[in-house]
């Protein structure tokens, strides 16, 4: 699977910057992300800002990348 439309391969990570309307937008997005990596047992780093959420997917046991970060990336936009 190649990198996800809107993602960035950012040396160790997939990264992406997600805007809203509101704080409270962005903090409930923010919810859904952290519900799909429980389930997952996978957990990105997360940086709400305001109107705006950074999400980095990453495996780290890894060093890097892995199919499972695009695959999550991918499900992470149908959270936006």
């Amino acid at each position: 699977m190649s990198v996800p439309a809107g993602w960035t391969e950012t040396g160790d990570a997939l990264e992406r910057e997600f805007s809203f309307e509101s704080y409270r937008a962005g903090v409930d997005f923010v919810t859904r992300v952290a519900e799909l990596a429980e389930a997952e047992n996978h957990h990105p780093d997360l940086d709400l800002r305001y109107k705006k959420v950074i999400v980095r997917w990453s495996t780290h046991s890894a060093g890097g990348v892995t199919e499972r970060d695009r695959e999550l990336a991918a499900r992470t936009d149908t959270l936006a």
